[in-house]
């Protein structure tokens, strides 16, 4: 029953496909909703992930000289879920366009949850030596002691 709601919403699906033809001869299954995107794998014991689409912090997307070839790509994807943490969405059709999709789709339940991304709050630069001295706490860039 609750596979049938989920499967009324489904915005975009696809299977990973072989390298070699490009063709979809796999266990591996992708969907995405308009909320949360879904990864199903095997075929005798059958394993079903989610993430919810808010939880999404980063994708890039990888093509290597075969998947270029086939017509086919990988998209990675860095999340904080617990459970799925980073993963990739392999070997599919139409890449850049499954990308963008999923982005746009990241931003919008990002700004309906009001979700803040907080890697732009700090600089990203270690300006530390990894030892809690004095001189880390003072708004010089040198490595001087705090007092001349």
């Amino acid at each position: 029953m609750v596979r049938d709601k989920v499967s009324t919403d489904i915005l975009w699906k696809d299977r990973k496909r072989i390298l070699f033809l490009g063709l979809p001869w796999s266990f591996t299954r992708y969907s995405v909703s308009k909320d949360r995107f879904f990864i199903s794998k095997g075929f005798f014991s059958v394993k079903d992930d989610e993430v919810r689409l808010y939880r999404i912090m980063d994708i890039s997307l990888e093509r290597s000289f075969m998947q270029r070839l086939v017509g086919v790509g990988t998209i990675k994807v860095c999340s904080g879920d617990k459970t799925m943490g980073d993963f990739e969405i392999k070997n599919i059709k139409r890449p850049k366009a499954t990308k963008e999709l999923l982005s746009d789709l990241v931003e919008k339940q990002r700004d309906i949850k009001r979700v803040v991304n907080r890697e732009n709050m700090i600089d990203g630069h270690d300006h530390s030596d990894g030892n809690a001295d004095i001189d880390d706490f003072d708004n010089n860039d040198d490595d001087a002691p705090f007092d001349r």
